[in-house]
């Protein structure tokens, strides 16, 4: 447990190190910031700063009144002159964002970008805070929040770990055009799966990858989790039951299919310890 500890302690440390050093140049004062991910909104709310944003991205609906800020495009799909048009002063932009491209020209027009770290785990969530934190120059709310969060998502997977045998539980990204996208290890969503008391059905591979209809078949799932979302990626009930594949699986003939908002489920922000204790609740059939 010491040594669990220690190493978890190291790699926030050692997160922090390389990714919050750019807010050397940063103006930690900085009152027209953009924000670019789901969480970093939210964290950026949560700490109550939200007065110094000027414009978003897409992914960031949370909380509802950050949709009324301008939007500057999907966090992996930036136009840099959509964000250069807002004259920002800081951009905290998750690790990932892009395309590399973007950031090339918001560095040649001198606007400081802050990278945000993304890791899938409580430790992770810690460290996203705490970054944000320091980039906008209020460590001590930050100190506060992420001490909050931690403990709260602590106690969701302790009462998660506590429940009986982990239910195996498939993630569909995609069912577009009949072909089953789904979560391997070393994703969002095998991660939130596990803190939820749950057991990835797909722990054999690894990443989003797509599947056959054997695989589908031999994972077995008790449980199949989608997304709520619209347009051509939307997976309803209905469409898990009428696939070929998927309508042999226990879950589908048990209707054990969970949707959940892809943000609060797979966004690691302040409010994960609310989607472990949904999650866990749902995968186990309980408050149906």
């Amino acid at each position: 447990m010491l040594k669990t500890t220690i190493r978890s302690a190291l790699g926030i440390a050692a997160a922090l190190s390389i990714l919050v050093a750019p807010t050397a140049f940063a103006d930690t004062k900085a009152s027209k910031i953009v924000a670019i991910g789901g969480s970093v909104t939210e964290v950026v709310y949560a700490l109550g700063e939200q007065n110094r944003l000027v414009a978003r991205d897409t992914t960031s609906t949370f909380p509802q009144e950050a949709t009324g800020l301008p939007d500057v495009g999907y966090i992996r799909a930036l136009s840099p002159e959509g964000v250069l048009s807002i004259d920002p002063d800081l951009i905290l932009a998750l690790e990932g964002s892009g395309p590399p491209e973007a950031f090339e020209v918001l560095k040649k027009a001198s606007v400081p970008v802050v990278t945000i770290p993304a890791h899938f785990d409580r430790e992770g969530i810690v460290a996203k805070i705490k970054a944000i934190g320091s980039a906008l120059g209020v460590d001590d709310k930050a100190d506060a929040l992420a001490e909050r969060v931690n403990a709260d998502i602590l106690d969701a997977e302790t009462r998660a770990a506590g429940r009986s045998e982990p239910k195996r539980v498939l993630f569909l990204l995609s069912l577009s055009g009949g072909k089953i996208m789904a979560a391997g290890s070393d994703t969002s969503a095998a991660s939130i799966i596990e803190m939820a008391g749950g057991r990835n059905a797909l722990s054999g591979i690894t990443g989003f990858k797509q599947i056959t209809g054997e695989a589908a078949i031999e994972a077995a799932p008790d449980v199949i989790l989608v997304m709520t979302r619209t347009g051509d990626h939307g997976i309803s009930a209905e469409t898990v039951r009428q696939h070929p594949a998927l309508a042999a699986t226990p879950a589908a003939q048990n209707d054990r299919i969970v949707r959940m908002s892809g943000l609060y489920l797979l966004g690691f922000g302040p409010r994960t310890a609310e989607a472990i204790r949904d999650l866990s609740d749902a995968i186990n059939d309980e408050g149906r």
